[in-house]
């Protein structure tokens, strides 16, 4: 609820300001397109070569090489993950998730891509298959594998809670695995962590205030998402507590459910011709 506050006098033409037409921030038609008929070919090769399991409340580190598959999948209940992608050569190149969100949208799907940060602004992983793509966006203005929201974190808990100490929130989930990983101590480790992509949750914005709600996730077992690696990826998966985020998150009331990723080698052949993509051509200059 936000305080109550004296409203500003509406200006004569404020009808007229609130009707001009929005305008798309970033028009994809130049944005470089993903082979998609290239992904459905190779897809029909694949084979799997490794598996990692998140355990409920924690997190998985796991590595994809550029040019295979990875799918992350429920397999037991309906359960929520939070994804962090690196450049495995470079922690300092990660996901982004907020330059994702601007040129796809607010939730993603077959054919977005996951891009990564500045200097570099290449695709790190392309999202070849959704079991989930029916949901589409729902009465209230849901739908599935959001980039809007951060990660639980301890620190918004602490906040909310009143001085309230919570380990299992995604963000240290994704802290200890990666320092478990790469051997960082966690402070180190927790610099690298990012906003995420919050892979089968379901979420959107309240009509009303427009704030971030969430709501019961349609994920059954066997459902999943599934990725092209553009790059050689480090990534790490946290199985979040709050389940499905039906109710709540960062406690340990919800029931929660571990989350398997699958890493799938295709053909060679499938993918003849296939480069991983440079980083960004930007000279740096910056107008110096």
């Amino acid at each position: 609820m936000k305080p109550d506050l004296p409203e500003t006098p509406r200006p004569a033409d404020a009808d007229l300001r609130r009707a001009v037409p929005p305008v798309i921030c970033y028009p994809t038609e130049t944005l470089p397109q993903a082979p998609m008929a290239l992904y459905r070919a190779a897809r029909a090769t694949l084979r799997p070569v490794a598996e990692v399991t998140a355990p409920p409340r924690e997190a998985a580190c796991f590595r994809v090489p550029a040019g295979h598959f990875f799918r992350v999948g429920s397999i037991e209940g309906p359960q929520v993950g939070d994804l962090n992608l690196w450049n495995a050569a470079d922690l300092s190149e990660r996901f982004y998730s907020g330059k994702t969100r601007a040129l796809h949208g607010t939730h993603l799907s077959t054919g977005d891509r996951l891009w990564s940060c500045f200097p570099h602004l290449r695709p790190m992983a392309t999202i070849t298959h959704d079991t989930l793509d029916w949901y589409g966006f729902d009465g209230f203005g849901g739908a599935v594998h959001d980039v809007i929201g951060t990660r639980c974190d301890p620190y918004t808990h602490n906040l909310l809670s009143h001085g309230g100490q919570y380990h299992h929130c995604c963000h240290s989930n994704l802290t200890r695995a990666l320092a478990s990983q790469t051997g960082l101590h966690p402070r180190e480790a927790e610099g690298h962590v990012h906003d995420v992509l919050n892979v089968f949750m379901c979420t959107g914005f309240s009509r009303e205030t427009g704030q971030y709600f969430m709501k019961a996730s349609p994920v059954r077992p066997g459902d999943f998402l599934e990725f092209f690696a553009e790059i050689d990826l480090l990534g790490a998966l946290s199985a979040c507590p709050g389940g499905d985020c039906s109710a709540e998150h960062s406690s340990d009331a919800a029931a929660c459910f571990p989350l398997r990723v699958e890493i799938l080698a295709p053909d060679p052949a499938a993918l003849a011709g296939w480069q991983p993509p440079a980083p960004s051509g930007y000279d740096r200059s910056h107008g110096l």
